[in-house]
């Protein structure tokens, strides 16, 4: 887990434990899991299950319980390769791709020869719009392209459980909060950052907030907090959970968490089909 010296661009969840080498103190259970319906069975997908205790706090902070994450997560020498291909994939896949620019057979004007071709004194010449000649088209400029690149969907569930699994397993990375959607009568951003002082939570930090149903008075009094995220299950994505310093839940979000990414969640039966979509519900 980062801290608050990380640099602003990098990925701070990258430097947890889940991607370094060290053994870890939490137990985890390798499973294999290998395709069937196909010709020919290929090499089988190492999967770990990550557990993690987090504590349960109540709206005034003080710890009230304990819960669990049990999720799954790719092991340690193929952790980093799992969530940098998503990451790379969500990234390239919201490149738009228009940047365009006009060759000079597309370059408006230029029909008629500047002058003739001998006894001018200057180089000979037929368009105007020659890309030596300001305002004539480009050479080898940018074209419309499509950036899009496929990744497995059961690849992307993988990093996002990965990614989640290394920040509930970091030091004080991830807390569990009850349910505060009703503890604001009118939206004032003011008692929000009072409520994540009492939680432990710098607002210095990047924290992320994932809850299944977001109020509106909660919406509109974290909104104006910069350095927060305020996401749920249909807009969750590992962009924002690798930007992340501190992850906090409610207890909704973590019964999702362990039904959607853990040991025992039953795979769709579109899990398998090519994800290009960089920002759809994982």
């Amino acid at each position: 887990m980062a801290s608050s010296a990380t640099a602003p661009n990098s990925l701070s969840f990258f430097s947890s434990s889940l991607f370094l080498s060290s053994s870890h103190q939490i137990p985890k259970t390798y499973i294999s899991v290998a395709k069937f319906g196909s010709g020919r069975v290929s090499k089988p997908l190492s999967v770990a299950s990550q557990l993690a205790t987090l504590p349960i706090l109540s709206f005034e902070g003080e710890k009230v319980g304990e819960t669990y994450l049990d999720l799954k997560a790719a092991p340690e020498d193929t952790a980093r390769a799992v969530v940098h291909r998503a990451i790379v994939t969500d990234l390239q896949n919201k490149r738009r791709g228009t940047a365009s620019t006009l060759t000079r057979g597309e370059v408006r004007g230029g029909g008629i020869k500047p002058y003739a071709q001998k006894k001018t004194g200057h180089a000979r010449r037929g368009s105007q719009r020659t890309p030596l000649r300001p305002g004539g088209g480009v050479v080898f400029g940018p074209r419309p392209k499509d950036w899009s690149i496929k990744i497995n969907r059961k690849e992307k569930k993988l990093a996002i459980s990965t990614a989640l699994s290394s920040a509930a397993s970091a030091e004080g990375g991830a807390i569990v909060v009850e349910e505060f959607g009703d503890k604001f009568e009118k939206p004032k951003t003011k008692d929000f950052l009072a409520a994540m002082q009492r939680w432990g939570l710098d607002p210095k930090e990047k924290a992320m907030f994932l809850m299944i149903d977001v109020d509106e008075n909660v919406a509109k009094s974290s909104r104006n907090i910069g350095t927060l995220r305020m996401l749920t299950p249909r807009t969750l994505n590992l962009f924002d959970i690798l930007n992340s310093d501190k992850l906090v839940l409610t207890p909704a979000a973590v019964e999702f968490l362990n039904e959607r990414y853990g040991v025992d969640a039953v795979e769709e039966e579109d899990d398998d089909e090519d994800d290009t979509e960089g920002s759809e519900e994982a």
